[in-house]
């Protein structure tokens, strides 16, 4: 009798190319299935996540190939928090000396945009050393991903991550390299974890420069931005891992010590994700004997050999990436073995029976199950459940009964069961109700009469187990006595919610945990005195880091300055920061980038007089009574650093903007931080494309965006304050230094 009316059919969905499905889609044909659809199929292989209709039609015979919840590990952001809480649950409940935090330290730290904004200047600020790189959440094939110059330029928009940078990466032949790596969650509840033998050592296209951030076939190793370089003869490299690790032996390096550190970052960083795939299962409706989850870990070497973890991508690329003589050909043989591998051990056929939750003898069905998927294992190698159990289980939130019971039925003897203590929680009593206060996320839990009686025996020590028996004899002496199996499943659920809210968590007896750090404190406001364009400010900071941008873009001196009118700036309760100008809001929303560049604005603004506006531009001057004034358009990089170069290499330097005596042509102040001196202007410099020859409408044009004026503005006057001044455009630098070297002459001449 066959299992099915129907031959076993395959529907391949999501956003797909053909070359992602056909090692899945040939595996299955050579087993004689047959292509379904969306609605007739009994493996289903998704690039990207399906709807969550399709989660509810999964079974021990009909696969899926995705875990809801799988974005704890798939989003760079929910990544980096899913491992930051692991490594806080640990040091809350072991110490922050344990083995246990240590072996933690193997992801960059990371701050999640918007949120983290004034974490990261902080960050900063503390270590100047250190460089940061700027990755979308949830973006694949190396979109948006950039080396950040300056961490002031983190966006304050959603959806974006800023990670350290690891700026001493292991090199091949001298490239920066990435490891990437095939990890397969084939089973949550109880969790199983396996890494697959081969892999990949994915090469930068050009030599790492560490000096050349903006490079990105330097900088960055993913394929699909390094296909880009026309300059590399080989843009695209790909080594496998035997050849990789014969490599490091050739090199005389421990490959074996290596493996074994990645082999603990990959387990490590599963159970960080496993309590959340399991939550957000339950509430999908899905069953999850019908899912598995291929990842494709990304891994940095550094040059003392220490890996770390970069980012774990969903639905990895199974097409050919590399050209046949650049290791595409080994390419195409490891990711064929290893999607017919991965075929086999989760079972596809269905042929395997699952084992049943609630079976007499649950740990010998558990056993069964997990050495049967061993023996398919082919070329994956089990990293969970361990050899050495009692090395992971205790960073689980909390372990699955069936964590437990698999682990000692694979062992030689039953393990200490695990002991739970506070984290960061008030106990709150108000006559005979017990209720709990999350101080963090400001959360009370009530708590019924056996809630509160679990939570009271959890907290004098009592392991899950004991404290089933103690209900159980509890219960005993009443009128009604819970089935032991009802009674098992609701302690070991209600601990597990409670360990997943962060109110207790596994540890020893006098661990004590450690108050988070809040970015959001200030400390009290610094003040200090301003100049700017003859007129003294009192400027009010009290976050660090924006005071030290400050500092280099304004002369500042401490001292008491409550006679003058005040700045603020003050920090958003969002991100950013806004500025205060005597009292009354002036801008907002402001990266730390724009901060100083806005102030000046404000200050320009609040320069300006009647019959004196201010025109906000660069201003070169000869360091006597003459001046030239350089105009960029903002979206022309070339424009900007050409007139970078020109400030750098003219003594005299820029200011800030130029006052116009609008009654006398070619006249006014140079604005400066610390004065305002009259000077004749020599010359208009358009750093732009077009037509050199400038008219004086294309110049009054250019100048009324940049005014800043006290009355209403008068083009007209303008106009007439222009005449006889000589304007140019320029779009070499060669021209605008031929231009600067006859204005700021001598014997120019200057308006009277």
């Amino acid at each position: 009798m066959t299992r099915t009316q129907h031959p076993s059919r395959f529907w391949l969905g999501g956003q797909r190319a053909d070359e992602q499905d056909r090692f899945f889609r040939e595996a299955l044909e050579s087993r004689g299935w047959q292509p379904g659809d969306e609605e007739r199929w009994d493996a289903a292989w998704v690039t990207g996540m399906p709807d969550p209709a399709h989660f509810q039609r999964v079974s021990p015979r009909r696969k899926l190939n995705h875990f809801p919840g799988n974005a704890a590990l798939t989003v760079k952001s929910r990544l980096h928090q899913s491992l930051a809480e692991l490594r806080s649950r640990l040091i809350d409940g072991f110490g922050a000396d344990s083995e246990f935090a240590a072996r933690l330290d193997f992801f960059p730290r990371a701050y999640v945009m918007p949120r983290d904004y004034h974490a990261l200047q902080q960050a900063a600020e503390a270590g100047p050393e250190r460089r940061w790189i700027l990755k979308p959440t949830n973006a694949s094939k190396g979109k948006g991903v950039r080396v950040l110059r300056d961490v002031a330029e983190a966006p304050l928009a959603r959806d974006w991550l800023v990670q350290e940078y690891l700026a001493n990466p292991h090199t091949i032949r001298g490239h920066k390299y990435v490891l990437r790596l095939y990890v397969l969650i084939s089973s949550l509840t109880p969790l199983r974890v396996y890494l697959y033998h081969q892999g990949f050592a994915k090469l930068a296209s050009e030599p790492w420069d560490p000096d050349d951030a903006d490079n990105p076939f330097s900088q960055l190793t993913n394929p699909d931005i390094n296909a880009r370089n026309e300059r590399a003869e080989v843009p695209v490299e790909f080594i496998d891992l035997e050849r990789y690790r014969a490599w490091l032996r050739d090199q005389g390096h421990d490959d074996g010590a290596l493996f074994a550190h990645i082999e603990d970052l990959v387990t490590l960083t599963a159970i960080a994700a496993v309590g959340a795939m399991r939550g957000r299962t339950a509430e999908a409706g899905a069953d999850p004997r019908g899912c598995y989850e291929l990842l494709g870990l990304d891994c940095l070497v550094d040059d003392t050999l220490k890996p770390w973890i970069l980012e774990c991508n969903l639905s990895p690329s199974l097409g050919i990436c590399a050209a046949p003589e650049s290791g595409g050909r080994r390419e195409a043989a490891v990711k064929e073995s290893l999607v017919r591998d991965l075929v086999t051990l989760v079972d596809i056929p269905g042929e395997q029976p699952p084992a049943k939750a609630g079976a007499e003898d649950e740990s010998t069905a558990w056993l069964s199950e997990a050495q049967a998927e061993l023996a398919r294992a082919g070329g994956f190698r089990r990293l969970l459940p361990a050899a050495a159990p009692e090395h992971y289980l205790p960073c689980f939130s909390l372990p699955d009964r069936a964590d437990l019971c698999l682990a000692e039925a694979l062992g030689e003897g039953p393990l200490a069961p695990p002991r739970l203590v506070r984290r960061r929680v008030t106990e709150l009593i108000a006559g005979e109700q017990l209720a709990l206060h999350d101080a963090a996320r400001d959360r009370l839990y009530r708590l019924n009469e056996t809630a509160s009686l679990i939570w009271l025996l959890a907290t004098e020590g009592l392991a899950p187990e004991a404290i089933v028996a103690e209900l159980a004899r509890l219960a005993a002496e009443g009128e009604a006595s819970p089935e032991p199996a009802t009674l098992r499943r609701e302690v070991w659920q209600t601990l597990g919610e409670w360990c997943r809210l962060g109110l207790l968590c596994q540890g020893e007896a006098g661990a004590e945990p450690v108050p988070e750090a809040d970015a959001t404190r200030l400390p009290r406001p610094s003040r200090h005195r301003l100049d700017f364009a003859g007129r003294s400010w009192c400027l009010e900071v009290a976050d660090s880091a924006a005071l030290a941008r400050l500092a280099t873009a304004f002369s500042l001196r401490e001292a008491e300055a409550d006679a003058f009118p005040h700045l603020s700036v003050l920090r958003e309760p969002g991100a950013g920061y806004a500025l205060a100008v005597e009292g009354e809001w002036a801008a907002g929303r402001l990266g730390l980038t724009h901060l100083a560049g806005t102030l000046r604005r404000q200050l320009l603004h609040r320069a300006a007089a009647p019959g004196r506006p201010v025109v906000e531009a660069e201003l070169l001057n000869d360091g006597a009574d003459g001046g030239v004034l350089c105009l960029y358009a903002s979206d022309a990089a070339w424009a900007a650093s050409l007139v970078e170069v020109l400030a750098g290499e003219t003594p005299a330097g820029f200011g800030p903007g130029l006052r116009l005596h609008l009654e006398t042509p070619a006249r006014g102040d140079a604005l400066s931080p610390e004065a305002a001196r009259p000077i004749g202007l020599r010359g208009v410099l358009l750093v732009e494309a077009g037509a050199a020859i400038v008219t004086p409408l294309d110049l009054l044009a250019a100048l009324l965006p940049r005014l800043h004026a006290a009355d209403a503005r008068a083009p007209q006057a303008v106009l007439g304050w222009l005449v006889g001044v000589p304007a140019r455009r320029v779009s070499t630098r060669e021209e605008a230094e031929a231009l600067l070297a006859e204005w700021l002459t001598p014997s120019a001449a200057v308006g009277d």
